[in-house]
């Protein structure tokens, strides 16, 4: 397929803020793309040239593509500057110079979407000397080869800012209503089952294209053969909050198990013979990164193959008592010398779910049976991998103990999850509530940021924060406070402009418009109305308390979880 041809798609959904035309439009698209294409074609649709769970970054920043137009156009450094100013946008900066390049200086042909996936796959894998030159020749090569939309549209993928108003949701929708013709027609109680097939399929697969290529073939019977398969991520299953042990018993019935509420980070194990892969919530393989979980896997897992739900908690050096997340939240980001952090900041696995064991999917096997497999295939081997610390009581007095016990250990609350409940990746349902004692924090994706004054002028501070509004994020405030000068005091201003400063999308002014990526747990005193922000609501006292590596932007608090707290303060 040409490369104009998405391009071209590109700029129709740019063009309409209406969700159902968008739907309609990329429909009308996905019909005629051959099926051994869709999986390129979805794949840049979403902003990407890998899966979701491939951790290869593309690692270009937006002075070296200023460059590489500067080389495809011919003009100078300084006139590609101005225009980046001008516009503010990269990617209208390369549209409008490369419709109007003073000469050819590269070979140009015809781009098709293999072209551009290739390429730009390329210069992930370019590193160390001669790596800059390297990927500014292939990105000068692109523009060469490019019309002025096509070159907008570049840009924004190199830079991972696609920006077309698609959403995981809209890209569902649209795959549905281009292969499932029936669908247009349907009531929406007979239309609602079937797309809750095809989410299921999305979330056993983290595949779009998989699901897009099923349909295409064989309509909704084609995901009759999406299943879980050990290697690759699926979607986990996600807990809603209660205030009160009372609450949680009315959410999930009784009796209930109830386990730790352990203060580490999400892993999704899968082992298949010696093969043992990692996965955050993410989606991002971490195996690199934990060897020793890895090993703990093989040694202590009584399966051929298997897919399990854990949690990762942080031990004291030298102890087996438990210490907060953000201890040891480095090692995720770690690359080098990761055997030496491992050993300064060891883990231990809780296993407390298990999604396939053998050949045989357990998604829809009952809670309780699952957990009798865990407690059969998993060690126990304290400091190293256990099942997570459980009783099942239906008694709130029992509850009750149980927390105190739960917080005498170092951990933070406890669950309470349902005994004949199934597994339901990618879902928040009634089947498994958190509780905590103290006042609850909510996860928020930084979305802008000012630039400092006097000694902190090279730091952003004063970070917006916004909630998730499907697949929008509403603004609920700044915050600034909680946030230290140096590295060694915890979360400082520094770590958070390295991690914020390549995602800049406006820096025209002294406030930058920030692509929403990385998430923050906050505290506050009191949530409270506002027509201030986008959200309707503003933090009272917002305080960060720490970073959340584990979490992307589509699993920050949404702002059901707001209205859901306000209403409970009152």
């Amino acid at each position: 397929m040409k490369y104009q041809a998405l391009a071209g798609l590109y700029d129709r959904l740019d063009s309409t803020t209406k969700r159902l035309e968008k739907t309609e439009i990329l429909a009308d698209f996905l019909r005629k793309v051959p099926a051994e294409e869709l999986p390129e074609v979805i794949l840049l649709l979403q902003g990407r040239v890998f899966p979701a769970w491939d951790e290869t970054k593309i690692g270009v920043a937006g002075r070296l593509v200023a460059k590489a137009i500067s080389v495809s156009t011919g003009l100078s450094q300084a006139k590609v500057e101005a225009e980046w100013k001008k516009t503010g946008d990269l990617g209208l900066t390369a549209e409008n110079l490369t419709r109007k390049k003073s000469q050819a200086t590269l070979a140009s042909h015809e781009l098709s979407v293999g072209d551009v996936i290739t390429t730009i796959r390329k210069l992930a894998a370019l590193e160390g000397k001669g790596s800059v030159e390297g990927k500014l020749k292939l990105i000068a090569q692109l523009f060469a080869s490019s019309t002025g939309t096509e070159a907008r549209y570049i840009v924004r993928t190199v830079l991972e800012q696609l920006r077309v108003g698609l959403g995981e949701g809209g890209i569902r929708d649209a795959i549905a209503e281009a292969f499932i013709p029936e669908i247009k027609g349907m009531a929406p109680a007979e239309k609602k089952p079937v797309m809750e097939q095809v989410q299921n399929a999305l979330d056993l697969t983290t595949d779009p294209a998989e699901v897009a290529k099923a349909l295409k073939k064989s309509g909704i019977k084609g995901l009759e053969g999406i299943s879980l398969e050990t290697g690759r991520p699926v979607k986990v299953m996600l807990a809603v909050k209660a205030s009160s042990p009372e609450e949680a018993f009315k959410i999930t019935g009784k009796p209930a198990q109830l386990e730790y509420k352990y203060d580490g980070f999400r892993l999704q194990i899968s082992k298949q013979g010696k093969e043992v892969t990692l996965f955050t919530r993410r989606l991002e393989n971490v195996t690199k990164q934990f060897p020793d979980v890895a090993e703990a896997v093989r040694k202590h897992v009584r399966a051929e193959s298997c897919i399990l739900d854990a949690e990762a908690v942080g031990l004291k050096k030298g102890t087996y008592e438990y210490i907060p997340f953000q201890n040891i939240s480095q090692r995720i980001r770690r690359k080098y010398d990761i055997e030496a952090i491992a050993k300064q900041f060891p883990v231990e696995v809780n296993v407390f779910d298990l999604l396939q064991h053998g050949k045989k999917s357990m998604l829809s096997e009952p809670f309780s049976e699952r957990r009798k497999v865990v407690e059969k295939i998993v060690e126990k081997r304290k400091g190293v991998i256990q099942p997570a610390s459980v009783i099942v009581t239906d008694s709130e007095k029992r509850a009750k103990e149980f927390f105190s016990q739960a917080l005498k250990a170092g951990v933070e609350g406890i669950m309470f999850k349902n005994l004949e409940a199934p597994y339901k990746p990618g879902a928040r349902v009634g089947y498994m509530v958190k509780y905590k004692s103290t006042m609850e924090t909510l996860d928020f994706v930084i979305v802008a940021a000012d630039w400092g004054e006097g000694k902190r002028s090279k730091w952003l501070s004063s970070f917006t924060l916004a909630c998730r509004d499907g697949d929008e994020f509403r603004e609920i405030g700044k915050v600034g406070t909680g946030i230290k000068e140096k590295q060694e005091q915890g979360l400082s201003f520094l770590e958070l402009t390295k991690l914020l400063k390549p995602l800049i999308e406006d820096d025209s002014g002294r406030n930058v418009r920030i692509r929403p990526k990385i998430v923050v747990e906050i505290s506050y005193e009191e949530i409270q109305k506002s027509p201030t922000y986008s959200s309707g609501y503003a933090l009272r006292f917002p305080r960060v308390v720490r970073l959340r590596d584990d979490k992307g932007p589509k699993q920050a608090d949404s702002i059901a979880d707001v209205e859901r707290l306000y209403r409970q303060q009152k």
